[in-house]
């Protein structure tokens, strides 16, 4: 019997942000369009895991309310966004220190001028937050008192001034801007840019590793005045409940049996693309919108970035420790934990009522007693013991975020030549946003092809000869 064949004007491949964000540009404008999806549900690495009644990330990246694309792309009109507590909580000699609250906010009103902001960071060094002062003693380890050392991580009620007009300076500074300045490795421009080495090495090191997921900050420094341009402008957040928000909206905008998943695509052309089991789905067009790997399989030629490693940790106590809604990070950088929060204070809608959902993020290579190492830094950084914490999930992803090194382009092509197309985070900035960015470039590119009265087709089969 001879394979079934159907037909679509579009058919991309691949139905996680990029994917499903082109499909619902496309299917408004009329274009017909089938997404095939090799998983049994959608979203790929934007993933959320239920088990006994909590929402479980398995990358869970941090977004920031100042993220346009999270406003004004189409499908994501219903997108609920819970904000952390504004700025970061930092971890430094057994103390929690309030650091990067950003204008606008209840506690940074009066910071725009050198004095206002002066006058604001001395408040804030002057009164520590919530959470002990010293560690509370954790069966097994040794307690020792913190060393005084004059305001660290943070530096002086001077050095947090400047620290503060610059991140303002950075919050109203264009994107076209930022995207001119000489390009180097963010680690290189932190310590370029005349901020003391206390407030770069106890502050911004953190708190860019949790936002790009680099612990060496070997990404590109344009890539990084970005993410901290965000950071400054709004507040870090989470989707409410969980990362699968965004793919879930996005799918249920498109029209009914737009998408299919449990098909695995195993070859693509200008025209066609052909998958294992359930026969050829020929078209006008294909847009490739996996991940890099999977691309590059289907793109001969195509290029694949390297990777950063994330691993997730989710624990539940019955006992919430007291940091609230904070992101808290490890400005001492004395474990494995990049960043940790009370995700169930951030957004209730993870946790089953009556419970508390710990989320902790790993960065590097997977170990073999990750739980463990977690485990004995949280007791640190969260100043209670953790021994009778259950442990939800591990989850590790080595592909979880596309490298961005130097000298790094933020608009790859998504057009390989008329009829066939790709997007996706590694095609921009490894981050959702970067995956919608290019999710809109791909559907202009082909939208405009699609539009122009020649043929569409220039070539067929795929090309490989050129690294895209």
């Amino acid at each position: 019997m001879p394979e079934p064949t159907y037909q679509a004007d579009v058919v991309v491949v691949g139905a996680g942000v990029a994917g499903l964000s082109a499909a619902r540009r496309l299917t408004s404008a009329g274009v017909s369009t089938v997404v095939l999806e090799a998983a049994h549900e959608v979203g790929g690495r934007t993933a959320t895991e239920k088990v006994d009644g909590f929402r479980l990330d398995r990358v869970g990246r941090l977004l920031s309310t100042a993220c346009a694309e999270l406003h004004v792309t189409p499908g994501l009109e219903d997108l609920v966004l819970r904000p952390f507590a504004p700025g970061v909580l930092l971890h430094s000699d057994g103390r929690h220190l309030r650091a990067g609250v950003q204008p606008g906010s209840r506690r940074a009103r009066g910071a725009r001028s050198a004095r206002g902001a002066l006058h604001a960071v001395r408040a804030l060094a002057g009164a520590p937050l919530p959470g002990p002062r010293r560690p509370v003693a954790v069966p097994g380890r040794q307690v020792s008192v913190p060393r005084n050392r004059g305001g660290a991580p943070l530096g002086t009620a001077l050095d947090q001034a400047r620290l503060g007009a610059a991140l303002n300076r950075l919050a109203g500074t264009s994107v076209e801007r930022l995207l001119a300045r000489p390009e180097t490795t963010a680690a290189e421009a932190l310590h370029g840019r005349g901020l003391p080495a206390r407030t770069v090495d106890g502050f911004l090191r953190p708190l860019l590793a949790a936002l790009l997921c680099d612990p060496e900050l070997a990404t590109s420094s344009r890539s990084a005045d970005l993410a901290l341009r965000d950071f400054a402008s709004g507040r870090l957040c989470l989707p409410e409940g969980g990362a699968e928000a965004l793919p879930q909206l996005l799918a249920r905008s498109l029209p009914p049996g737009t998408v299919h998943t449990g098909v695995r695509v195993t070859s693509v052309s200008t025209t066609s693309v052909t998958t294992a089991e359930h026969g050829e789905f020929r078209c006008a067009a294909v847009l490739v919108a996996t991940g890099a790997r999977d691309a590059a399989e289907l793109l001969p030629g195509l290029r694949v970035p390297d990777f950063h490693p994330v691993t997730v940790v989710h624990h539940t106590t019955d006992e919430p420790p007291g940091t609230d809604a904070s992101l808290l990070l490890d400005a001492d950088r004395g474990g494995p934990v990049a960043h940790t929060a009370v995700v169930s204070a951030v957004d209730p809608s993870r946790a089953p009522a009556g419970r508390t959902l710990v989320t902790s993020t790993v960065l590097g290579p997977a170990a073999a007693d990750t739980d463990a190492a977690v485990r004995r830094h949280l007791a640190r950084l969260y100043g209670v013991p953790t021994t009778r914490w259950e442990t939800l999930t591990v989850r590790h992803t080595a592909d979880a975020v596309p490298a961005m090194r130097p000298p790094h382009d933020l608009h790859r092509p998504v057009r390989l030549l008329a009829g066939l197309y790709v997007c996706g985070d590694h095609r921009d900035s490894g981050a959702v946003q970067g995956a919608l960015r290019s999710a809109e470039r791909a559907a202009t590119a082909l939208l405009t092809d699609l539009g122009v009265g020649r043929p569409m087709h220039t070539a067929d089969p795929l090309p490989t000869a050129r690294a895209a």
